[in-house]
């Protein structure tokens, strides 16, 4: 895919978003510092993205945000949940507080697109030697709060109000047996002295067009849980299979079963969910029938109820289909995997999406659609009403719809997307702090 050339990047005017507003919005602060720093957060994103690392890793990464936000004579403290780091700005004028996240690290994925900062590096997961690739846009995340941080840095003198700037490791999980993430970070007491009055953060996906910016009021991602089962048989010689219990073939039975979960006892007229299996290990050889078979997966939901039944069932499943092949099975809920549903409060959610329209014209501002991804953003929503949007990564004109998907080893971020993403979220934040613009 060929990757967006930086002068056309620089400039608003040619996203063909709205180019009436685009470019007549060139005297409003938030379009300003945006086209002035619009440069420097491409250089930042395409540094990360080049040095991408795993949760709880993020020690290049943390580096990099940690001096960048000292050169702006902010508080900083590092260290936060392992690799984290905030940053406090303290405006001249009273006002409200305000916290803004970023996610900073990468995933086990090998970049699979053909620019000329993609990633090549290596590292270590669960035991497992991996490629490590920003496929889900967190160097864009972190480059895009620098700029921001920057910017409303730089209106310090005139700025109402405070603004908490949260550069959060391990997002997408962290090493088995590890705490990390918005929890830890919480449970550190980021939140302890500065008690915000609002909390944004913002996502790019693939499935928008540069451009758009999608909103939501309500359950905006839904609740996730991790689950872990594993089914006990006894081992034998493939030649004889009578002789042992097979857990492959009563794990295949399992997984088959287990579909009809959501299809059939759910009801899905209320909400949507997803029950998925991503890994599935047993045996060492091809002619031996292992003792077990270890399998992990992820539930989707975005109802307590019916979380607890669809857990309740599979746990049912796969316990009596177990039991008809003459196996065992245990299914456990590791602690501190799940995410809860990312709610957005209404009212809040009505004026970010008003501040963003505009910055970048209402017809490019869409009601968002329930996502199944997770996102433990949803803890810091959980301290104080949240607003949290989608940025459209895939370049205007490309299909969108069926775009490599974020996660995606050919997960391609359009970098004009950086300008459309920073822009609607500093339009936000000055208008939620009562800056004049």
């Amino acid at each position: 895919m060929r990757h967006l050339p930086l002068s056309i990047a620089l400039s608003l005017c040619a996203l063909a978003i709205s180019p009436r507003q685009a470019c007549a919005a060139d005297s409003d602060p938030a379009a300003q510092w945006t086209t002035k720093l619009a440069p420097q957060v491409i250089a930042w994103r395409r540094d990360i993205h080049q040095h991408p690392e795993l949760g709880n890793h993020e020690v290049r990464t943390s580096a990099l945000v940690a001096k960048e936000l000292r050169a702006l004579g902010l508080e900083v403290k590092t260290g936060v949940a392992h690799t984290g780091v905030v940053a406090l700005l303290k405006g001249g004028r009273p006002g409200p507080r305000l916290a803004i996240r970023a996610d900073m690290d990468g995933l086990p994925v090998v970049e699979e697109v053909d620019l000329p900062f993609k990633s090549t590096v290596r590292s270590q997961y669960n035991g497992q030697d991996v490629g490590v690739m920003h496929a889900c846009g967190h160097d864009g995340h972190t480059a895009m709060l620098l700029g921001i941080a920057t910017a409303l840095a730089g209106m310090r003198k005139d700025l109402p109000g405070e603004v908490l700037f949260i550069f959060q490791p391990a997002e997408e999980g962290v090493p088995a047996g590890e705490e990390g993430g918005a929890p830890l970070m919480l449970k550190e007491g980021i939140f302890r002295d500065f008690k915000p009055d609002a909390v944004f953060g913002m996502h790019v996906v693939s499935s928008l067009n540069v451009g758009t910016v999608a909103v939501r009021s309500g359950p905006a991602m839904a609740g996730s849980d991790t689950f872990e089962l594993v089914v006990h048989g006894r081992q034998t010689h493939g030649a004889m299979p009578w002789n042992g219990v097979d857990p492959i073939v009563t794990s295949a039975e399992i997984i088959t079963s287990a579909q009809t979960i959501v299809s059939r006892k759910l009801n899905l007229g209320n909400e949507p969910a997803v029950l998925t299996f991503g890994v599935i290990r047993g045996g060492t050889r091809f002619n031996i029938v292992p003792d077990k078979v270890e399998m992990q997966g992820t539930l989707r939901t975005f109802d307590a109820d019916m979380r607890r039944q669809a857990i309740d069932n599979l746990k049912l499943v796969s316990e009596h289909v177990a039991a008809a092949n003459g196996a065992t099975a245990d299914l456990t809920i590791p602690v501190g995997t799940n995410n809860p549903v990312l709610i957005n409060d209404a009212a809040l959610a009505a004026r970010v999406k008003a501040s963003i329209g505009k910055a970048i014209g209402d017809e490019h501002v869409i009601e968002g659609k329930p996502w199944m991804a997770s996102e433990d953003f949803a803890w810091f929503a959980q301290q104080a009403p949240s607003a949290y949007f989608f940025v459209g990564s895939t370049p205007v004109g490309q299909d969108a719809v069926h775009a490599p998907s974020n996660h995606s080893p050919k997960f391609f971020l359009d970098e004009a997307a950086l300008q459309v993403g920073m822009r609607s979220m500093l339009q936000a934040s000055l208008d939620f702090l009562g800056a004049k613009s």
